[in-house]
């Protein structure tokens, strides 16, 4: 392909917003180009590299016997009504309505739309386990898109679902798929940088997940890892080796001022005790069976709530932060609350540490004023008990009780163990052995190819721009023509070389341009192609070009006749 025909431009300087060198050098190398917040327009160079990431995720399910289908983006209401996430989702799914107003909306992911198909084509025992995927395009209104392609809003994924007779059926496809996902990451060239992590399931919901997490301080997610016993989990979920709760005698309830503690550390510095033996009141509302419904959570003093943890005990979903005006309206007070004596349905949901201690410290529901020796059981009666607590490093490991360390980590891929939660509420059911009716064991399995693109330029760049892997790489070689269009030779030459190449399945960028020669490298050097190729006037009188490896320093002069040769065998070598 010749430079001057690319539909691209590249940029000296990364705009202001672009924070992360993956999106300031996807920018600046022309392989995107931003339409709206989270929205982006694939160019040339772009969309190949694209095309290659998606090239291995056939490959890979092929090799697993995942076979391809495409699903629509648009769906019916009805379809999300039947599984329950119609009611569910926040307003990250697009609904809209067509002109019959019938409500429709842009899908987020395919559960519904899959398990209708099952439910039309498979019937009987014989016709599972099936596992099927597509590469296709999804749209998510996220609030906070950033970091380019790291979090969009509209986005092209591999999701592949599978249907089993049962869970020991589940558990083996989902180690191939977890096999089949660690190789696509190892041959994009993360090998090394990928883990997978215990996760929430979150919307899908399901028995079980993992994460696939890109390690890199820019990641929005926060790991706990155990180095002794290999533990790994997302901080939205982790665990850790409890602390043994205080059991004591109940004491009298006393309330006390204190005046300006709105918060932990004031109330513990005043009444020179530990924040251990407080408890923290955090409130939030949430829509728990469809129902909007406030949540009064309480954990120990010295502990973080996980906002995922009290959701999952809660079953509440569009979970978020209780105004003031909401906290008062059912008798409590922000910096001062407390679950005694409030009024309405509020879900009071208590972390198990502070079920299990006795005699804590509290807000009193007065401003200015906690209350001594408040019992849980006694003072007020908890809905619910769960572990809330969102853990820290330091904290210990709940396997072997060694130190666990934090990590951040950017989401490449995950993996979900469905079981029968859409096949049992959509019908997709099959005959067993003995013409018995079951729901089918369903999974999920994703991988985004802008975030895994994205994740592949964070690890592979230097100081002047991508250096791609070959398994990725728009092109194989780039050709830089020194003179640009003057009549030197060195244009038709180039031609020459470029076919013989391209004759020996090497993908070639000639780059054809009548720019100056600094120009030219600086682009070669940001676009990252693994080899360059300088063809000039000095070098074609003595029948030789100029190779170099993008990701070495070294430059040497190779005779043209043995180019192709040398090059096909610097792939063979791995060294590009």
């Amino acid at each position: 392909m010749r430079y001057s025909s690319l539909f691209t431009q590249t940029l000296r300087e990364a705009p202001a917003d672009a924070e992360l060198v993956s999106h300031q050098l996807a920018l600046r190398a022309g392989l995107i180009r931003p339409l709206a917040a989270g929205i982006f327009s694939a160019l040339p160079l772009g969309l190949r590299v694209a095309r290659k990431i998606e090239a291995i995720f056939r490959e890979e399910m092929a090799a697993i016997d995942c076979v391809e289908l495409l699903m629509p983006i648009v769906q019916p209401a009805e379809l999300w009504q039947e599984s329950g996430r119609w009611n569910e989702v926040g307003p990250e799914m697009l609904r809209m309505q067509d002109r019959s107003e019938r409500n429709m909306c842009l899908a987020m992911t395919h559960e519904e739309a899959v398990t209708d198909l099952a439910r039309h084509l498979i019937r009987s025992y014989r016709q599972v386990p099936m596992s099927v995927f597509q590469i296709q395009t999804k749209f998510r209104d996220e609030p906070r898109s950033r970091g380019g392609l790291i979090r969009v809003r509209e986005f092209t994924m591999k999701d592949a679902y599978s249907f089993d007779l049962d869970e020991a059926g589940l558990d083996s496809v989902y180690q191939d798929m977890y096999r089949a996902y660690e190789n696509i990451f190892r041959r994009a060239g993360l090998e090394d940088q990928v883990v997978s992590v215990e996760s929430d399931t979150g919307m899908m919901g399901g028995t079980g997940a993992h994460e696939f997490m890109y390690l890199n301080p820019a990641g929005e997610d926060t790991l706990l890892i155990c180095d002794g016993c290999g533990y790994r989990a997302n901080r939205q979920i982790a665990v850790y080796e409890r602390e043994e709760a205080v059991g004591e005698t109940p004491e009298a309830l006393t309330e006390v001022a204190t005046p300006g503690c709105t918060t932990i550390e004031d109330l513990a510095r005043f009444l020179n005790i530990p924040a251990s033996r407080t408890a923290k009141a955090v409130f939030m509302t949430g829509f728990i069976q469809g129902e909007e419904r406030f949540i009064f959570a309480l954990v120990r003093g010295d502990h973080e709530l996980s906002e995922t943890k009290l959701a999952n005990a809660a079953g509440a979903v569009d979970m978020r932060p209780a105004t003031e005006e909401e906290i008062r309206a059912i008798g409590a007070e922000p910096g001062y609350g407390s679950p005694i004596g409030i009024a309405g349905d509020a879900v009071i949901v208590v972390d198990d540490l502070v079920a299990a201690s006795g005699n804590l410290v509290s807000g009193a529901n007065r401003v200015d004023h906690h209350c001594l020796n408040v019992n849980v059981g006694r003072d007020f009666e908890a809905d619910l008990v769960a572990d809330l607590v969102a853990v820290e490093a330091g904290m210990p490991c709940a396997s072997c009780r060694a130190p666990l360390r934090s990590a951040r980590g950017v989401e490449v891929g995950n993996i979900f163990k469905l079981g029968t939660r859409y096949s049992e509420k959509l019908g997709a059911n099959f005959l067993d052995e003995n013409g018995k009716a079951r729901p089918l064991v369903m999974g999920s399995y994703g991988i985004g190819v802008g975030r895994l693109l994205a994740c592949v330029i964070e690890e592979h760049h230097d100081d002047q721009g991508i250096v791609w892997p070959i398994s990725v790489a728009p092109f194989h070689v780039h050709i830089v023509v020194l003179s640009g269009n003057r009549p030197r030779g060195e244009l038709e030459a180039a031609k020459r070389i470029c076919r013989d190449l391209e004759a020996e399945g090497i993908e070639v960028l000639l780059d054809d341009r009548d720019e100056r020669a600094g120009v030219k490298f600086n682009d070669a050097d940001l676009i990252g192609i693994p080899v360059r190729i300088t063809v000039g006037s000095r070098g074609l009188a003595k029948g030789q070009v100029e190779v170099k490896m993008r990701n070495e320093r070294d430059r040497k002069d190779v005779a043209i006749e043995a180019l192709a040769g040398y090059v096909k065998e610097i792939f063979q070598r791995g060294q590009a």
